[in-house]
């Protein structure tokens, strides 16, 4: 039996002195009472915050969808009006032959007038360049300077030919170039589409080499896409600087170039097209989009939708606040109620 001021037994059969408790003692540091900024929520600064986020993202959702919905933009799918009807039944036959003819010949309408520079992309449909070995099979010190010539590693099967020699460049994105072809005319009068300058200049001058130059690229018996200019530097490989940058997503467009002349509304534009890249054995789609620009880019009403609906939640949410707050106010609680172990007259 205890007495009074002897040990008392703890819970876990320990004697403990009688009067002691494991509770810290209490003190402003424990209990986060020192000075400091402690900004409180009330709801006049809660209302005025949604309102504020408003009176920005609506406008400048407006700004961007309104800029969005003045881009002109034709886009021609033609992978199967490029077939001729009676291999309509055997695509990848057609394709995968070197004595059929590829060219095809389409009339596009301008829809509205579309100043230069309109810009030409490819787009591909069902093509997963974010697929793990296709990314990984380059090899970038390889492209980089002519020293690492002979480097192939993560290239396979496009490393090397059967003698041994490098491929340069190698691995499979390069193999796989895109090689349709586009002319533009307009009454007969050939349009140039200016091919310069459409690649990051960022790569051009740190990622491909200027003394790197195609070497037994697409030499083998079976062909991916286009072939290169061996006496071309890789840096100045626009069309392959942009296919290389892979896409994140499996539909996707391209730079092709630039038509550098205003096209008129309704004019009627023959393109020729050479349909080239096969995109039958993986049941792909090719498209032609001819685009004009804006502040925020291309054609994309993502951006301006995103924050109309960001701002019209903020305006509900504001609404919403309002209206509770009218019906049922409160008063600020007592911050001194917040303490776990003294009572609010601070004892």
């Amino acid at each position: 039996m205890n007495r009074k001021g002897d040990s008392t037994a703890g819970s876990d059969g320990a004697a403990e002195p009688r009067g002691h408790s494991k509770k810290p003692k209490y003190s402003r540091f424990t209990q986060q009472e020192l000075p400091a900024c402690k900004p409180i929520l009330t709801p006049a600064i809660v209302i005025s915050t949604f309102c504020f986020l408003t009176i920005i993202f609506v406008p400048i959702g407006f700004a961007s969808l309104t800029a969005s919905r003045n881009v002109v933009e034709i886009v021609y799918e033609y992978d199967v009006d490029c077939i001729p009807q009676e291999m309509q039944n055997d695509k990848l036959a057609f394709i995968q032959s070197s004595v059929t003819d590829k060219a095809c010949t389409k009339t596009l309408i301008v829809p509205k007038n579309m100043k230069a520079p309109v810009h030409v992309y490819y787009e591909l449909d069902n093509f997963y360049q974010n697929h793990r070995r296709y990314v990984k099979s380059r090899n970038d010190k390889q492209l980089r300077s002519k020293e690492y010539e002979r480097e192939t590693t993560n290239c396979a099967p496009e490393a090397t030919t059967s003698d041994g020699s490098p491929i340069v460049p190698c691995g499979l994105i390069a193999w796989s170039l895109f090689n349709d072809t586009y002319s533009f005319a307009i009454n007969e009068k050939v349009i140039e589409v200016n091919k310069k300058n459409i690649a990051w200049k960022s790569d051009k001058e740190h990622k491909f080499g200027s003394d790197v130059y195609p070497k037994n690229f697409q030499e083998g018996s079976l062909i991916g896409g286009a072939k290169l200019n061996a006496s071309i530097p890789l840096s100045e490989h626009e069309d392959l600087i942009v296919w290389m940058r892979t896409a994140a997503l499996p539909q996707f467009r391209k730079l092709y170039g630039r038509i550098e002349t205003d096209l008129s509304a309704n004019e009627q534009i023959t393109v020729t097209i050479q349909n080239n890249y096969n995109t039958y054995s993986f049941e792909g789609r090719k498209k032609l989009v001819l685009s004009t620009t804006s502040w925020i880019g291309g054609k994309n009403d993502f951006l301006g939708i995103a924050y109309l609906v960001v701002g019209g939640l903020c305006l509900c949410l504001a609404m919403g606040f309002t209206a509770l707050y009218s019906s049922k106010p409160r008063t600020l609680g007592d911050p001194s109620y917040l303490s776990w172990n003294r009572n609010p007259d601070g004892h």
